[in-house]
């Protein structure tokens, strides 16, 4: 029987590398975008190489009405939703703004809340299904300067905890990925080649993660040999924090 999977934050780096996993797996995908229309077309392709479908879903997840209206646009709901679309926030607690505030809430928790609700119906009537959060490690150490992403990221843990007693008698599994320092555009954009190379040190393996391993682990989650695990936190960050 065929699977569907949900990747929110496709276009990013660990969101293109878990859509190009599954879809060698044989999943076919769902992949939401907001802004990055040219990086979408080019993962669309190279997924359909594995023979595939791939419907594009572009929407804002700040904006409730296009939240809401994803679960009108598709035929076929997924047996795998994979919460990946996160926004960061870096700055004194003292100076964060309310906006700020509004806005990491609707990325970072209201939107994985109601896609969960509205996906995990038709999880429950087939007895099976995997949701997939994924955090940060800041989400379970905190980060001084990023407080209020700390926040949100360690909130995503304890829904993940909370719903997955809630759906194991359904056979739905619900498990957080929680990674630490991963190479791409993201820690890029935060720190200087110098900064990146101070946290390299710092972690025990001597190295930035790859997106494809993050990746990888989504996938374990996702097999019948998984089945269960459940409720869990799991970090994939070399050693940095245990």
């Amino acid at each position: 029987m065929e699977k569907w999977a949900f990747i929110t934050g496709a276009s990013g780096g660990i969101g293109s590398a878990i859509s190009l996993m599954l879809a060698q797996k044989g999943y076919h995908l769902y992949l939401h975008y907001r802004k990055g229309h040219e990086e979408i077309e080019k993962i669309k392709v190279r997924c359909e190489q594995y023979g595939i479908h791939v419907v594009l879903i572009q929407a804002d997840l700040t904006d409730l009405d296009e939240l809401q209206n994803i679960g009108r646009t598709i035929s076929r709901m997924p047996d795998v939703l994979v919460n990946n679309a996160g926004l960061t926030h870096y700055g004194l607690f003292t100076e964060t703004r309310i906006e700020d505030v509004e806005q990491l809430y609707q990325i970072n928790i209201r939107a994985p809340f109601l896609l969960a609700q509205m996906f995990t119906p038709s999880m429950v009537r087939r007895q099976f299904g995997r949701i997939i959060n994924i955090s940060s490690i800041w989400g379970m150490t905190g980060a001084s300067c990023e407080v209020l992403y700390s926040m949100t990221k360690g909130a995503l843990l304890s829904f993940t905890k909370a719903l997955a007693k809630e759906l194991a008698p359904s056979q739905v599994t619900v498990n957080a990925v929680v990674p630490g320092a991963i190479e791409g555009k993201l820690l890029q954009r935060q720190f200087s080649s110098e900064e990146l190379g101070l946290i390299t040190d710092e972690i025990p393996m001597g190295r930035l993660g790859k997106p494809e391993e993050v990746a990888s682990l989504v996938w374990y989650l996702i097999q019948e040999d998984a089945a269960y695990i459940t409720g869990q936190v799991i970090s994939p960050n070399g050693g940095w924090y245990t």
